[in-house]
């Protein structure tokens, strides 16, 4: 058998030599890996007899543990030095900016009816909600559309094939009106109210996708003329496209839950080929772009809300918010704003921390 104690200075030498941790690696898998000269020496103890295993074994073993900490402890101090020969070469200067990390963004229309809903607030409008799968009732009869009637012909409409509870069928809303119903049933009157919300209508192009955003307002109160509402829509539209310059044109119009019922047209005028609302659309170089519905609420409508058309009566007017986005921020294309495009989001999108904060005067109605 050879000498473990040669065997124990031989090798405790050539670790205390070894230059980097590659050269330690190879002492150690020649001594101690799987074909290495201490690994087969300890191998033959299980040919041995008791007698030899009892006298050779603690010497074998003492140098196993022998190599096997000089090994370890010079792998410390090459791991050490290391660290220490990083920490010389590597700098930190704790005064420049953290990096920038991702962040969200405010989609344009949360955005708008953000805006929309503080313009109203200071109005004196609170903010109602409804349901959006609605019943036929609400969605058409209740609004002077019994099932007849054509003007239902001018809704695409999303019907569920289940029966709704006054008659008629369950459907995705076409529009927030069933809002100002619910409302009038529920509360009473004096009312003054905005609907923002989603709607659903199967139609998809530039300008038209399945589902949009709609804000309808409603006020219901006593001798209420159309002098109330012009007012009302030029100020909110000052308000929130930030100029004086807004000229309104009111044109005679149909819709079946207002009479009279009015179309609102505002003055623009190209610039740099955009569209820019201000100025009367008959000056030279303007014109008239078409931008909202609203009348007087008809008579059947406030009657079928539970309310007298003798003493009670209103405006209403509806609107597109994706439209008022586009038309403000200078987007082309509504469908991009469902498609979920990052690098649109990213350059259209608002920072949450320039919101603004919605006055105490937005009540909640569900």
């Amino acid at each position: 058998m050879p000498d473990t104690a040669v065997i124990e200075q031989e090798a405790l030498a050539r670790i205390r030599a070894s230059e980097d941790a590659a050269a330690l690696e190879a002492l150690r898998v020649e001594y101690l890996g799987k074909q290495g000269s201490i690994s087969a020496l300890m191998k033959t103890l299980g040919a041995m007899t008791p007698e030899e295993r009892q006298q050779k074994a603690p010497a074998i073993q003492q140098l196993r543990g022998s190599v096997a900490d000089a090994i370890a402890a010079r792998k410390a101090a090459f791991d050490s030095a290391a660290l220490e020969e990083r920490l010389a070469s590597e700098t930190l200067d704790l005064t420049l900016p953290a990096p920038a990390t991702a962040r969200g963004s405010v989609h344009p229309v949360s955005q708008v009816m953000d805006e929309l809903s503080e313009i109203f607030a200071d109005l004196g409008f609170a903010v109602a909600t409804g349901p959006e799968i609605e019943d036929d009732w609400y969605n058409f009869t209740a609004l002077n559309m019994p099932e007849s009637h054509p003007a239902r012909a001018m809704h695409d409409t999303f019907y569920f094939p289940d029966p709704a509870p006054k008659g008629g069928r369950m459907l995705l809303r076409t529009h927030t009106s069933p809002v100002q119903v619910r409302t009038m049933l529920a509360d009473g009157a004096p009312l003054r109210i905005i609907a923002p919300g989603r709607v659903y209508r199967s139609d998809s192009d530039a300008t038209h996708t399945p589902m949009f955003h709609q804000i309808e307002g409603l006020v219901i109160d006593r001798d209420i003329h159309l002098g109330h509402l012009k007012w009302t829509l030029e100020t909110f539209l000052k308000a929130f496209f930030e100029t004086e310059d807004i000229v309104l044109r009111l044109r005679p119009s149909y819709f079946p839950f207002t009479e009279p019922s009015v179309e609102v047209d505002v003055g623009f005028e190209i610039v740099d080929g955009k569209r820019v609302l201000g100025g009367s659309g008959d000056a030279p170089g303007h014109g008239w772009m078409e931008l909202l519905g609203s009348g007087m609420v008809n008579r059947r409508v406030i009657e079928m809300s539970g309310l007298d058309p003798d003493e009670w009566q209103g405006f209403a007017f509806g609107v597109g918010v994706d439209r008022l986005a586009m038309l403000k921020y200078g987007m082309d294309d509504l469908r991009a704003f469902f498609d979920g495009d990052v690098r649109w989001l990213q350059h259209y999108g608002f920072s949450a921390f320039d919101q603004p904060t919605l006055s105490a005067g937005v009540g909640a109605r569900a």
